[in-house]
C-alpha cells in the first residue's frame, strides 16, 4: 500500500485537448477552481494530421502559465500530458525547458507489453536527470487486458516491469470507454460501469493484481448535464469506492465538485481511523468497539484500511458532522 498522500492526490482529472487555445486562461483565472488536476491529451482527442500544431499549442500553454506564475499566485492543479508515444516525452520535455517544471508528469496510454519497456525507459531518463520527480500514469485499455488466455499474464508480466519504476508510479489509471468499445457497451446516465459484468470483471483483476501497491483511479464518467447525470456520477464513485478505485477521470468542469465531496471520508470512519492508527500496541485486545458503539475496530485486519482513510482525509478532508 502507498505510504504517501501525494499518490492518493489526484482526484478529479480533468481531461482537454491540448490544442485548447483557452486552457492556460482557464487555469489562471482558476476557472474550474482549486482541487482538481489536469490532463493535456494529445492521443485520442487529437486528429492525427494536427499532432505537430497540438505540440505548439501545448508547449504555449505550459509556457504561458509558467510565466504568469512568476508575477501572480494561483492554484496549480498536477498537469499531465498524456501523449501518443513514447518519443514525445523527450521531446516535449526538451520543449518545455525550465516551464516543464510545472508537469507533473505523463498518461501512458494503451499501456500494455508492446510498448511498456519504450515508455519505462523514457521515465526512468526523464527521472536520472536533476529537478522535481517526473511520474507515470499508464492507463490500462488495450485489448491484451480483455482476453481471457492471456489476460492474468499479460497483467503480471507488466506489473514486474512496472516495478523497476514503482515509485515514480503515481496511479495506474483504467479505460473504461476504450474497453467498453471493444464490446460495444455505453452505460445510461443512471448506469454505472460496475454493472456491466466483462469491464467490472477487468476492473477486478486489475485492483486484484495492483491493488495492493499501486493507488488505481476510477473510469471516466461522460455524461455532464441532463437528466440524472449528478446522481448516476455519485452512484458510480460509490461503486468505484466499493471496488478499491481512488479518484476519477473527468471530461467537463462540472464534474469536478462531484467528485470532489463523494471522495470527502465521513467522520465515522475518520475517527475509526484515528482510533485504529493511534492503538496502544501493548494493550492484550487488538479489538474494540468504535467510537459511536456501531461497528467493531480490529487493529491487525483495519490497519491499512485506518492509513489508506487518513490519507483521503488529508487530501479532500472530511464531511461535515450532522447534527441529530
Amino acid at each position: 500500500m502507498k505510504n504517501q498522500a501525494i499518490y492518493y492526490s489526484v482526484g478529479p482529472l480533468l481531461y482537454c485537448p491540448a490544442d485548447n487555445t483557452s486552457i492556460a486562461a482557464s487555469v489562471i483565472s482558476q476557472r474550474f477552481g482549486t482541487h482538481f488536476s489536469l490532463a493535456l491529451c494529445l492521443e485520442d482527442t487529437i486528429n492525427d494530421n494536427f499532432v505537430a500544431e497540438a505540440e505548439n499549442l501545448l508547449v504555449a500553454s505550459i509556457n504561458n502559465i509558467y510565466e504568469s506564475r512568476q508575477d501572480k499566485d494561483f492554484y496549480l492543479p498536477k498537469i499531465f500530458i498524456r501523449v501518443r508515444s513514447p518519443r514525445q516525452i523527450k521531446e516535449l520535455s526538451r520543449r518545455f525547458g525550465e516551464s516543464g517544471e510545472l508537469v507533473t508528469g505523463y498518461i501512458v496510454p494503451k499501456f500494455d507489453l508492446t510498448n511498456a519497456d519504450s515508455y519505462l525507459q523514457q521515465i526512468t531518463d526523464l527521472n536520472s536527470a536533476p529537478g522535481k520527480v517526473k511520474y507515470a500514469m499508464p492507463i490500462y485499455e488495450s485489448s491484451a487486458i480483455a482476453d481471457l488466455r492471456t489476460r492474468y499474464d499479460v497483467l503480471y508480466d507488466l506489473k514486474e516491469k512496472l516495478s523497476l519504476i514503482e515509485p515514480w508510479v503515481l496511479n495506474i489509471r483504467v479505460g473504461g470507454n476504450d474497453l467498453s468499445h471493444l464490446f460495444g457497451f455505453r452505460r445510461e446516465a443512471d448506469e454505472s460501469i460496475h454493472q456491466i459484468t466483462p469491464i467490472a470483471n477487468i476492473f477486478s483483476d486489475i485492483i486484484t493484481v495492483y491493488g495492493t501497491d499501486y493507488v488505481i483511479s476510477g473510469p471516466v464518467w461522460e455524461y455532464y448535464s441532463g437528466a440524472q447525470w449528478e446522481s448516476g456520477l455519485c452512484k458510480e464513485i460509490k461503486d468505484d469506492k466499493l471496488c478499491g478505485f481512488i479518484g476519477k477521470t473527468v471530461i467537463h468542469p462540472n464534474q469536478i465538485r462531484v467528485v470532489n465531496e463523494e471522495y470527502r471520508v465521513t467522520v465515522k470512519n475518520y475517527e475509526d481511523a484515528l482510533q485504529i492508527l493511534n492503538w496502544n500496541s501493548k494493550k492484550d485486545s487488538f479489538v474494540s468497539g468504535n467510537i459511536s458503539k456501531e461497528r467493531m475496530n480490529e487493529y491487525k485486519t483495519h490497519l491499512n484500511w485506518a492509513r489508506k482513510t487518513c490519507f483521503m482525509a488529508e487530501c479532500y478532508g472530511t464531511e461535515p458532522k450532522t447534527s441529530l
